[in-house]
């Protein structure tokens, strides 16, 4: 094991926030202090996030009122980058049909684009963002606009997200509404897409950044298409479980259980002959089973069994669970 914390090897920390550094209004155990610390140690610090109900400054204030650095140009939303794709696509002054918040709607209007309510007012294009206000007519609106051929783009598509009460319903189920609907699929601005991780990274100016997410879908596989090193943390919607069973494009580098082992020493995953060692844990493949000799709460035991199992499947195109065969010490 290196003495050095994980975190030390990277010039920038890009976060994500839902499941990462809170979950609902309240900030999740350490997080906090463990962002802190960065500036400390000369780390670049950005918020990359597929929430487009608030603006970036919003989110900036929230996470001040947590107790967390963040200035406003720190965060980075799918919301700014699917204003930025529509913008790059669309003449100035081009009608936009906003499915989503009014922070969305700004986003539009900074980028010279016209945000519009309905159908009648002619939009050529729909922007989805999620937004807890969003009901059936405004999906029934979406879903008019899009049948008649204009542009379709979703700010991001995450199925779920976690809230103090436990996991809701995410931008990605409404925007399977409108799918569903019509027939169409629409083009994805933020994450898992590279841009919002490489526009973050260039704001702080980082070449070797690393990316901290609670999700495989959106941030372990935006950060591993960006190019750059990935950390799963153990606070939001994946787990031990769906982590081992990843499909390798959503495969971490990483595996910690919150942010607050960014501060500390990770250990090496060593292997011999294919027995793959992780701390006072071994794991091994054997007839699609992986059999783990260690303790079943203890994380080295899962970084061991999850290097072992990718190890027998290096190119798995879909998830894929083996079966675990637990021996104690």
């Amino acid at each position: 094991m290196s003495d050095i914390s994980l975190v030390s090897r990277f010039d920038a920390l890009l976060a994500d926030l839902d499941g990462v550094v809170y979950a609902g209004p309240n900030a999740i155990p350490g997080a906090v202090e463990s962002l802190q610390q960065l500036s400390g140690l000369g780390i670049g610090l950005g918020y990359v996030t597929n929430n487009a109900s608030r603006s970036p400054g919003e989110v900036a204030a929230h996470l001040r009122e947590l107790g967390a650095p963040a200035e406003d140009d720190q965060v980075v939303s799918s919301s700014q980058a699917a204003a930025e794709l529509l913008a790059s696509l669309l003449s100035p002054g081009s009608r936009i049909l906003i499915t989503g918040s009014p922070a969305l709607a700004r986003e539009i209007e900074l980028v010279g684009l016209v945000p519009v309510a309905s159908q009648a007012e002619d939009p050529v294009a729909v922007v989805q963002g999620f937004s807890p206000a969003i009901g059936w007519k405004d999906l029934a609106e979406a879903t008019y606009v899009v049948s008649a051929g204009a542009l379709w783009v979703a700010t991001n598509t995450d199925m779920s997200i976690p809230q103090a009460r436990g996991i809701a319903p995410g931008n990605g189920t409404l925007v399977a509404a409108v799918a569903a609907a019509t027939g169409q699929q629409p083009r994805v601005a933020g994450k898992p897409e590279a841009p919002l991780f490489h526009s973050a990274a260039k704001r702080l100016g980082a070449e070797c950044p690393l990316v901290v997410g609670d999700r495989l879908d959106t941030d372990i596989l935006g950060g591993n298409n960006a190019g750059f090193a990935t950390v799963a943390v153990l606070t939001g919607v994946d787990t031990r479980e769906t982590i081992l069973a990843a499909r390798s494009a959503e495969r971490p580098n990483y595996i910690i259980g919150n942010l607050t082992d960014l501060h500390r020493p990770y250990p090496e995953v060593t292997h011999d002959d294919g027995t793959y060692t992780c701390g006072q844990s071994t794991a091994r493949v054997a007839n699609g089973s992986v059999g783990i000799i260690g303790s079943k709460d203890h994380l080295d035991s899962w970084r061991a069994a999850c290097a072992a199992w990718w190890a027998e499947t290096p190119d798995a195109a879909a998830p894929q669970a083996p079966k675990l065969v637990w021996l104690d010490h």
